[in-house]
This record gives structure tokens, sequence and C-alpha cells, in this order.
């Protein structure tokens, strides 16, 4: 968004209004105006805008009510993904109230303060962003940011994804490594859909917390008499996934033991149940998946190495989500729109203040928490927004106590520098273009990043800074 500018198409029957704010918002925003009676004559305005304007701030009575209503439906009808901000009169509360609850992204009181309007609609470009990019993600199963039922939108689970297509064709031990939570079961199930082995079962066993005589009868199942209680045949987990794949997951637990009648189950592909001396083919694709760290615990005598290198033929490691903070919002407002319609629920959107808690949060229980958290919120939701009290206590004191005792200028100076270096990252680190997203003058930016200690990584950027000619001072400043 941040290579051209943000394109906003403004409804206003006050043309003097609409002039003033026009050329207020300045550069970084594309303006084109109508009277709204001219919405349905000019259907190629909506495809053509990133946000919708509404100048509502001389409506008031029940019809003004209805005409706005009508006006939203005939905005949402053409082109549902298009968010629809509107400026209200500073004191009419219902008819602010109506906007919202009708599917609109948000209000602003008039007369617009232009720092908040500048921000409201980047905010609101940047959640129909978040709309298009999960819309294309949904209609792309198998290419770029979705792989089964995973979603992901950064370089790294780019690189999750292109390694797990390479590897599923190929009959091959693969280990999954990552925190928990991260979705490593969700991974190997896409992956054995997409294998030669897909018309087979997947069987998912866990290692952990089992004592080394049940996991090997769940792994290698037993004959009738081989112990005590044991009063008939039973397989186990290698039989029951015969022509497909295995998931061992947390292999890191396995007991020791038992790590060296894996291995030869691998090299030999055969097994023997407990208290039977008769081979069982093992025609099975064995899938692992740890949380821990195999190389570390092979060089402490926690994990034998050779097991180790039989299962890693292929690694493929999951990022932590706090690692890919960016992908929070996309994901959020995935699990939202599932819940929403899953619960019958009208809710649409997160607000700013709910968003920025979801990114400050670490998420130590990784994607899964964060989709258990937005469970929450969206069953705690009364509106179409949610707002920061409906997240979890957890997540919402976390986000609370960074912010108790900082001072309203840490809170700014915080907000600021948060601010430029999103902008300044979606804009591939060009100070002009992200100077005029957020509405200043390049030279005032080089003071903020300045006064604000702003480290620019240009390596992480991917880019060559390139240094252009000074804009002229604004007479404005956002910030």
């Amino acid at each position: 968004m941040c290579e051209q500018a943000i394109r906003v198409l403004f409804f206003s029957s006050d043309g003097p209004f609409a002039e003033v704010v026009t050329r207020a918002l300045g550069p970084g925003y594309e303006v084109r105006t109508n009277e709204q009676s001219d919405l349905v004559a000019n259907p190629a305005g909506r495809e053509w805008c990133d946000v919708v304007l509404l100048d509502l701030h001389d409506s008031g009575d029940d019809a003004d009510a209805d005409e706005t209503l009508r006006l939203m439906d005939e905005i949402k009808k053409l082109n549902p993904s298009t968010p629809i901000v509107a400026i209200v009169g500073d004191v009419d509360e219902n008819l602010g109230r109506t906007v919202i609850e009708n599917g609109g992204y948000d209000t602003l009181s008039s007369p617009p303060n232009m720092a908040d309007l500048r921000l409201l609609l980047r905010r609101a470009c940047r959640f129909r962003r978040i709309e298009r990019e999960l819309a294309d993600l949904r209609s792309r199963e198998l290419s770029g940011g979705r792989f089964g039922d995973m979603l992901g939108t950064s370089e790294s689970m780019h690189a999750v994804f292109e390694t797990s297509r390479k590897v599923a064709s190929c009959d091959v031990s693969v280990l999954i490594s990552g925190e928990t939570g991260t979705g490593k079961e969700l991974l190997a199930r896409a992956i054995h859909r997409l294998s030669a082995r897909s018309a087979g079962p997947l069987v998912a066993f866990s290692c952990a917390n089992l004592p080394e005589t049940l996991v090997e009868d769940e792994l290698f199942g037993h004959e009738k008499g081989a112990f005590t209680g044991a009063i008939a045949a039973r397989r186990g987990r290698f039989e029951a996934a015969h022509g497909g794949t295995l998931l061992l997951d947390e292999i890191g637990d396995l007991p020791l033991g038992l790590q060296s009648k894996l291995l030869r189950v691998l090299q030999e592909r055969s097994f023997e149940r407990l208290g039977s001396n008769t081979p069982v083919e093992a025609n099975v694709r064995v899938l692992c998946a740890s949380h821990r760290d195999l190389g570390k615990m092979v060089e402490e005598g926690q994990f034998r190495k050779d097991l180790f290198y039989r299962l890693n033929v292929v690694q493929i490691h999951i990022p932590a989500l706090r690692d890919r903070r960016d992908e929070i919002p996309i994901l959020a407002q995935y699990f939202l729109q599932r819940f929403a319609q899953q619960f019958g629920k009208n809710v649409t959107r997160f607000s700013p203040l709910a968003i920025h808690a979801l990114e400050e949060y670490q998420w130590p229980g990784n994607v899964r928490e964060l989709e258990n958290a937005v469970q929450h919120a969206v069953v705690m939701a009364e509106g179409p927004a949610i707002e920061t009290w409906h997240l979890p206590n957890t997540l919402r004191g976390d986000f609370e106590k960074t912010v108790v005792g900082r001072s309203y200028e840490d809170e700014v100076r915080e907000f600021k520098r948060r601010l430029i270096m999103r902008t300044l990252r979606e804009c591939g680190g060009r100070k002009v273009d992200a100077a005029r997203t957020l509405g200043v003058a390049r030279g005032y930016l080089h003071r903020l990043i300045n006064q604000l200690q702003i480290q620019i990584d240009d390596e992480e950027l991917g880019i060559a800074e390139v240094e252009e000619a000074e804009e002229p001072a604004s007479q404005e400043h956002v910030m």
C-alpha cells in the first residue's frame, strides 16, 4: 500500500467542506469526491478506492439515519471488502452507533482532527489489505500463503510451505520442529494429504508423559497373554497406519530403551508384537515432531545419534509466532471470521487497540493460543468490533502491565516509534514513500527517526537506502 497513495472515495453533500478536508489530507492520499446521490451511477469508483469516506456531519434525524443505512447497504453490496469511515456530528452519538452496528469501520466527530483522520484512513486501508489477503489465501489452497489448514504470509512460513510441498511426494522421514502450538501436527497432516499415501490412514501418537511399557504396547501392539491383563491380541499404531503415515509427536520424549527398537523398525521395515516372534511388515511413512532440540539432546546423551540421523532426512522448522508478528493481524482476522460464522455472531473486526494488544503479546502458546484467544473474544463480544476487554484476562493483563505507570509522553513516543517502524517496513525502507504515507515531510520524518532513536536495518529490510531530494516542509504534521 505504501508504494502508492491511499485512494479515498469521499461522498459529501457539502462541497466546501469536502474541499477543505481533501486539501488538508495532503500528500499520500488520492481523494475523489462525489455527491452521495451519484453512488449507484459510479460503481467503478468503489473498485478504484481503498476506503470510502462518508460525510454525515449535517445528518441527525431518523430520515438521515435511514438514508445512511441505505447508502452503506449499496456500498457493501457493490464492494463488500471496502471499509467505510464516517464523519458524524459531534453531538450525534446515535448516528455513529448506527454506522458501526451496520458494518462501518469507524467514525470520527466533526470537525475532524486531520491527524486522527489520516490515522483512521490508514488503519482502514490496512484492514482492507488483511481482508483481501485472507480472501486470496482461501483461493490458493496449495500456493503462496496457504498449505492445508495452515496460513502464513511471512518469508519464513513460505519457506516452510515450499519445503513441505517438495518432501510430500518423496517417501522419506521428516522431522518437524517448533514450539508447542506452532502447528506441527497440522503441517504433518498437510504433507500426508499431498503424498502418495494419502489414500491410507494418518495415525498420530504422542510419546510424551507415558511409561516405556505403555509406549511400546501402543506402538507395536501385543498378542493374547503377552502380559497380565492381555486377554486378547491388539494392533499397535504401526499396524493401524499400514499403507499410510505414522506421526510420532514429541519424539524427544521417547524412552532411550525404545529408541533402539524404533531404529531397528525403520531399518528393517518390520517389527514384532509384544509376546510374538512373528515379523509384521511396517509399510508406513514416519513423520516425527518435537518442540525440543534433538541435536542438543544427542550431544547430552539423551537421544540416540543414529536414530536422529535416520529421522532427520529432512528437517522443517516452524518459527514461533512472536518471530513473525506481521502475521498476527491476518491470522486473528481469519480466526475471527471463522468463529463469527460458527457462532452466528455479527463480529467483523478488531478495534485498533485490540490489534495493538495482540501484536504486543509474546504468545508462548503460539498460533494455538491465538486461536483460543480469538474464540474467547468472539464469544464475549457484543457488537461488531472486538475490544481489549473482550480478550482473555491473561493477554489483557499482560498488555495493561506494559502501559500502567508510563506517562502520556511515553505512550505517545512509543506509538510514534511503532508507527514509523511499521510504515518503513511496509514501504521497503523508502523514507520518501513512508513520509508520504504518514502525511509528513521527509525532513520531519528524519528528525523523528533521530529523536526516537529508531535503528534502520537495511539488511533486514532487504534494501539499499537511496537518498532522495528533500521535500518541502509540511505546514501540518500528523505527529
